[in-house]
């Protein structure tokens, strides 16, 4: 018997890292056992009451489950605009240059899906989120990665992947506050990434998910914040984290109009839009009291502090992250040899505690593993007492 043919986009993907971890999470609690899970970044918090109760409001109105606008009522496209103009003293045109998502991973993706021919040269953190780099492959391009060693040193390597690689690089992916690792840049890397995108004529794609996720220094700049940044930049955020609302699949794009409009005209074609409740709500949480987000932010560092404090006691160092909502943590030298997904895969069967391999992140994150901050205090302390006998006795 012939085995069924493997698809072309389904070959340029590898096995999914996660899924061996996820697999042993699901049998340990079919068997009972309560695991204690870092590994997924799905917030455990709920929205503010008012962003529900918006919800519920339009919802409640008949006219409102007709098919919504594949590139986001006005309003909330609008409403970005304020936020942008409030949080970074940023103008954007809601018309032109700002386009509603169905989270930004979907925008992302389809972004990638519309900017990218095949064979395309496209320059992407390792590690990083995957859809940095697998949502250009699925599209066709080639992935070259850049490893992060310094701001410095990060801008020199994609300047020699510019004048090396065959053909050019045509867009550069970047993610700070990053995900996985937490790391943080300021303005002044973003003027010379602005300036080293018009010399080589590169797009430049931010991935600004965790602006309002930070615990020390200052809250994180916005690429469009650079002089004319929004002539080559597009930047994606969402309303995931900042709110707690992942599964309401809300995110934005904004910047550059060619950009933006290349998305738009992709998008048309493939969605109608998010569910207009969804969207009117997310105009609740743009427009209305943030103190709910300040509290969140307090929320996720005092969890954060435990996290450092209670593994560190427990034998497990986790370097504090000075943003986002994981910390990025080196696999303990007892165990290096294992790489992360198999060391992922033994902590969770002698301990109960899940983590993600940082493999998943890319080739140059096996040597960690990402903790989420999706557990409260008292769940956090309860893991490094499971993990204090394993380590003690390694």
């Amino acid at each position: 018997m012939t085995s069924a043919p493997v698809f072309y986009r389904e070959r340029r993907l590898p096995p999914y890292v996660f899924a061996e971890v996820n697999r042993l999470k699901l049998a340990q609690r079919k068997a009972g056992r309560d695991v204690i899970d870092f590994g997924m970044g799905n917030p455990d918090l709920p929205p503010a009451p008012h962003i529900i109760d918006k919800l519920k409001e339009v919802a409640a109105d008949p006219r409102a489950h007709r098919y919504s606008a594949s590139a986001g009522i006005p309003a909330l496209r609008k409403a970005l605009t304020r936020y942008y103009e409030r949080r970074f003293n940023v103008g954007l045109d809601a018309d032109r240059e700002v386009c509603v998502t169905l989270g930004s991973k979907e925008g992302l993706a389809n972004l990638a899906q519309a900017i990218t021919a095949p064979g395309d040269v496209i320059l992407a953190p390792d590690p990083s989120y995957p859809i940095h780099m697998f949502g250009f492959i699925i599209a066709g391009a080639a992935v070259r990665p850049i490893t992060w060693e310094g701001p410095e040193q990060f801008l020199s390597d994609v300047a020699h992947a510019c004048r090396r690689s065959i053909p050019a690089p045509s867009a550069l992916v970047l993610n700070f506050p990053s995900n996985p690792t937490a790391q943080v840049v300021d303005l002044d890397f973003y003027r010379d990434a602005v300036a080293l995108a018009k010399a080589h004529d590169l797009v430049l794609i931010s991935d600004l998910a965790y602006s309002e996720i930070w615990f020390d220094g200052p809250p994180p700049p916005s690429i469009l914040e650079v002089e004319g940044a929004q002539d080559v930049a597009v930047e994606f955020t969402s309303v995931s984290k900042t709110y707690s609302m992942p599964g309401w699949r809300i995110g934005f794009a904004a910047g550059s109009q060619r950009l933006i409009d290349a998305l738009k005209r992709v998008k048309s074609y493939l969605d109608y839009g998010a569910f207009t409740p969804v969207q009117v709500a997310a105009i609740a949480a743009l427009d209305g009291p943030q103190d709910n987000v300040e509290a969140l932010r307090g929320i996720y560092k005092a969890r954060r502090d435990v996290l450092v404090e209670s593994f560190g006691r427990a034998g497990f160092h986790v370097p504090a992250p000075a943003a986002t909502m994981f910390a990025w943590t080196p696999i303990p030298e007892t165990w290096a040899h294992l790489g992360s997904v198999e060391f992922s895969k033994r902590l969770l069967e002698e301990t109960g505690v899940a983590v993600a391999p940082g493999l998943g992140f890319g080739e140059h994150g096996d040597g960690h593993v990402r903790l989420a901050l999706v557990e409260n205090e008292q769940r956090i302390r309860q893991a490094a007492r499971a993990l204090k006998p394993w380590f003690q006795n390694a």
